[in-house]
Formats: C-alpha cells, sequence, structure tokens
C-alpha cells in the first residue's frame, strides 16, 4: 500500500480541519461490522471491483436520480445507509458537489442498509415509501439530519419514521401501505444485490462513469468531477 497522504502544512486554517475531519470520518467505513479504510487507501480499486458482472447494474431506471442536468457529462452514483455515520458527515460535501456539478453530471442515490445497523433497512423502507408520494429527497434528508436521534439503536424506529412521514405531509394509509409491501422491500433488496455485486462492502461509497471510486481528498474528488464533467 502506498503511503498515506501527508497532513497539509496549514492546519490553522479552520475550514481545512473541518474538510480534514470530514474526510477522515468518510474513511471509517463500516461493512459487515468490520471497520475499514477503502476511501484513503492509496491503491487503485481491482478490476474486478470496478467492472460490473453481467447481473449487476449500478444505475437502474428507477434509481433515484438527484440531478437532472439537462445535458448529462457524467454520472455520479452513491451507495448509501441512512444510519452511516460517515454518509451523515458526507452530506454537506454531496451538497456542495450537487451545487456546483448538478448542471452537468446526474447524481444518483442506491439504497445499501448494513447489517450491522438495525434500523438502517426501516429507513430506507421509510425514504422509499415517502418516494413514492413524491417526498424521497425531504424524507432523505430528514432522516440523515435526524440521525443521532435514532442510530444506533436496536429497538425499531419505525414508528418514529412514521411521524416523520406525517411532518412531510404524507399520506399515511399509503405511507403504512408501501412500507409493508413486498413490491417496496424488493426494490431495496435490488440495489443492495447491486451494490454487493459490483463489489461495495460498506457506505458510502462513489462510482463515477462506472468507477469505483478511491478518494484521499474533497480536492481529488473536485478534480475527477471536472474532469469527467468536461
Amino acid at each position: 500500500m502506498a503511503p498515506a497522504p501527508s497532513t497539509p502544512a496549514n492546519t490553522t486554517d479552520p475550514a481545512r480541519k473541518v474538510r480534514m475531519v470530514l474526510w477522515i470520518l468518510m474513511a471509517v467505513v463500516v461493512g459487515g461490522g468490520l471497520i475499514w479504510y477503502a476511501v484513503f487507501t492509496a491503491t487503485k480499486p481491482t478490476p474486478e471491483a470496478v467492472q460490473p458482472p453481467v447481473n449487476a447494474q449500478l444505475v437502474r431506471e428507477d434509481s433515484h436520480r438527484v440531478t437532472n442536468p439537462a445535458t448529462e457529462k457524467a454520472q455520479l452514483v452513491e451507495f448509501l445507509d441512512f444510519e452511516c455515520e460517515s454518509c451523515r458527515v458526507a452530506v454537506p460535501l454531496v451538497e456542495e458537489l450537487k451545487k456546483d456539478y448538478g448542471d452537468r453530471v446526474t447524481f444518483v442515490n442506491r439504497y445499501f442498509p448494513l447489517s450491522g445497523h438495525r434500523n438502517s433497512g426501516t429507513a430506507a423502507l421509510a425514504v422509499e415509501a415517502a418516494a413514492q408520494q413524491g417526498k424521497y429527497e425531504q424524507m432523505y434528508s430528514k432522516m440523515f439530519e435526524t440521525q443521532p436521534q435514532w442510530g444506533e439503536k436496536q429497538d425499531s424506529q419505525a414508528a418514529l419514521f412514521r411521524t416523520f412521514a406525517q411532518e412531510l405531509g404524507l399520506d399515511l394509509d399509503k405511507f403504512d401501505a408501501a412500507v409493508a409491501d413486498e413490491a417496496t422491500k424488493d426494490r431495496i433488496r435490488k440495489d443492495v444485490a447491486d451494490g454487493t455485486a459490483l463489489g461495495v462492502t460498506g457506505t458510502p461509497t462513489f462510482f463515477l462513469n462506472g468507477e469505483k471510486l478511491t478518494l484521499n481528498s474533497e480536492e481529488q474528488f473536485r478534480q475527477l468531477l471536472d474532469d469527467a464533467a468536461k
């Protein structure tokens, strides 16, 4: 493995400190109960991890596209878990990137609830049920905003998630039916199956134009998007 990137000299800049903390936290990716540091790994992904198997799709017709550029130059796909702290830490940066590149890059979100998180699958169900009423992004934001309130709990948070649906003005009968519907569960299982086949083992995991990214700084992330969006 190549040596870790050196620490920038100017560590007194508060903004830089925030960025450093953000990327350190993003690097701590939890998968299957193990902590790994793929985000800061200097080695490139193996061809097997980058090239999708025949039966896997990186983006499906029903995948959630959160930007819709008039002319698409690239696609950035994120596999995420609503109970993952690293995913939550990444949200502000991803929102910045959406504002800066959303007119050229299609940002796609896919579910990847991890087995070690008791309520991540339940959260994904609630978000997908909200999506069926046109409130995907609102429930997505709600989950990450409130994660400290419900994350890491061992008892079901389904009732709390239902109150979120109520706060968003959703039809609760339709919401309940969607949460219980096997088709909604299959929608999430499909994302997990695709992610697993594509080599996703933790969250957040990003793919840019089909290539699984290994990141070491915000500057590198932006440069990759710059190059892809030309």
